[in-house]
């Protein structure tokens, strides 16, 4: 095989892989609901339960690089979380462990890769017969699969040439050991496959080819070497997958150091062992038998360090809506003085209000469900250091009238969160319907609204405070005109009456966000225009 040809199997190999992983994320986005949800919690909700499922799941299919990926397009999805993602890819790893078994014992190995095109005929067509619907998905989720397992055998056949080129060293010192590691390391990485590796080692140590410690170190590279498919599937996937495939590496990075340093006695102990298991004398079941072995390993090593290695991930590659999450005004070195902690407080909460007003202006210009998602979270978890932040401050204890500002600053926060909600469910209904007609119908009430948002904004409120109760009230007449307008099209037949009613709750959702906008804004103006004393009980806010 030439090097062109080397070359163009490896380029087309990973471009099938990536566009496969690709199709497999987006499919599982479209297809998995609430259900499929609920069995991968389930099946993932404790540590020994992701990690049984890694074992069973790779064990079932003999693939560790397929479960890697699909582990990771979940987490790409969203349907698994970091936490119960990593026991899935630890399981991973000793499932794997069943094809040196199969190799040793039965001499028979289960391909995944035999079924990528039957995969891809009949998810393509699934999606051709169900466009837009959940059939559809799911054919592009199993079309997805099969490429990517077409991009692996791709890959395979590139090198699978190569293999017999190689001269295994026997040697077991420290410069042989090493070379050994490489080269098993170069064989996955090369052919794409642990199990492939993995078989042309126990063939050669059957055949003589390798001592046991040879054998053994080659086997801990070529472990090694399936970090390489989760950095392939990582290419481009969100910030939480991409921790999930550094767990992967992280967890067979520790697993090979440590089965490397105490390579002698842990082949001396697999041989005893074996003896008294009274397992085949052969190379290959001993090799076996190290490979579990040295996995199970790595299990109990990770076991009591998973937590810490979880919460080191997560703060790594973060995304900008992780980062915006993150509070900027809530130090915890001023918890201990009120005054600058309610300062604080009311900083961060109206750089949250400023999030949630742009989510009802993206939400009324059409923009995606992710997105507006995305900035749902970012709220949600602001308006929860906030709380939190309160805890302490409850803690640390304050002056009867610094404790009356809380309940403000706790009131104007919820205003937010609301307008957060509201835009999704503005944004839900007009998914529901078209739009235009909405448009044409309530021009009027839509331009108050959006005049509305930028005046309530919380930076530079005061300057249109006077006007914000006219514009309200306004914004109210329109409403009920666009109300009245859309009642009578849907009762004449000219809407249809589900249009109708989708039209009406866009308009409901975006009227309540003005108003609880307004309530935020006019707390945290009025405090501002009194130097930081809190509102009377009787002071005007905007109508409800």
């Amino acid at each position: 095989m030439s090097i062109w040809e080397i070359s163009g199997g490896l380029l087309g190999g990973i471009g099938l892989f990536l566009l496969g992983m690709g199709l497999m994320t987006d499919g599982l986005k479209l297809a998995a609901g609430p259900a499929l949800e609920r069995i991968l919690t389930y099946a993932t909700r404790t540590r020994l339960r992701g990690l049984a499922s890694g074992i069973l799941v790779t064990a079932f299919v003999q693939s560790s690089s397929a479960v890697t990926v699909a582990a990771i397009g979940f987490v790409n999805a969203g349907l698994l979380t970091l936490g119960q993602s990593i026991w899935v890819l630890f399981g991973a790893n000793v499932g794997t462990t069943m094809t040196g078994w199969l190799v040793a014992l039965v001499g028979l190995k289960f391909k995944i890769e035999l079924l990528a095109l039957p995969l891809i005929g009949i998810g393509m067509a699934l999606q051709l017969t169900g466009r837009g619907k959940r059939r559809g998905a799911l054919g592009q989720t199993l079309a997805g699969f099969g490429i990517l397992f077409l991009g692996i055998d791709m890959l395979k056949e590139s090198f699978s040439g190569l293999s017999a080129d190689f001269k295994l060293p026997e040697g077991e010192g420290v410069s042989d050991t090493l070379i050994q590691v490489l080269i098993g390391i170069m064989l996955t990485v090369l052919m794409q496959s642990s199990s492939a590796s993995l078989a042309i080692v126990l063939t050669a140590a059957q055949g003589g080819l390798l001592t046991a410690q040879g054998a053994a170190a080659m086997v801990i590279g070529a472990n090694i070497g399936t970090t390489v498919t989760a950095l392939l599937a990582s290419l481009g996937a969100t910030p939480n997958a991409k921790r999930a495939a550094a767990a992967h590496i992280l967890f067979n990075l520790l697993t090979g150091a440590v089965a490397l340093a105490l390579l002698p006695w842990l082949v001396s102990a697999i041989g005893m062992a074996g003896e008294a298991l009274e397992l085949d004398t052969a190379p290959a079941a001993q090799l076996a038998l190290f490979h579990t072995v040295f996995n199970l390993l790595g299990v109990v090593l990770v076991w009591p360090i998973a937590s810490r290695m979880t919460q080191f991930l997560e703060k790594r590659f973060r995304a900008a809506e992780e980062d915006e999450a993150r509070p900027l005004y809530l130090d915890n070195n001023v918890v201990a003085i009120p005054a600058l902690a309610l300062d604080a407080l009311e900083q961060e909460v109206r750089r949250m209000g400023g999030i949630s007003l742009r989510m009802m202006r993206e939400a009324m210009a059409g923009a995606s469900g992710d997105k507006l998602a995305a900035d749902q979270q970012i709220v949600a978890r602001l308006n929860q250091a906030v709380a939190d932040f309160i805890a302490r401050m409850n803690q640390a204890g304050m002056s009867q009238k610094n404790a009356r500002r809380l309940p403000q600053i706790l009131r104007t926060a919820r205003y937010y969160e609301a307008v957060a909600e509201l835009a999704m469910e503005a944004a839900a209904a007009a998914r529901e319907t078209p739009m235009p007609v909405l448009i044409e119908a309530g021009g009027a009430f839509l331009d108050q609204a959006s005049r509305l948002f930028s005046r309530v904004d919380p930076v530079g409120y005061m300057e249109y405070a006077a006007d914000v109760e006219t514009s309200l009230q306004g914004l109210e007449g329109d409403y009920q005109i666009l109300k009245a307008e859309l009642l009578e099209a849907g009762a004449q037949g000219h809407v249809i009456v589900a249009d109708m009613d989708a039209r009406l709750r866009a308009a409901s959702a975006i009227r309540r966000a003005v108003q609880q906008a307004a309530k935020a804004a006019h707390l945290l103006g009025a405090k501002a225009s009194t130097g930081g004393v809190e509102l009377a009980p009787g002071a005007v806010q905007p109508a409800a």
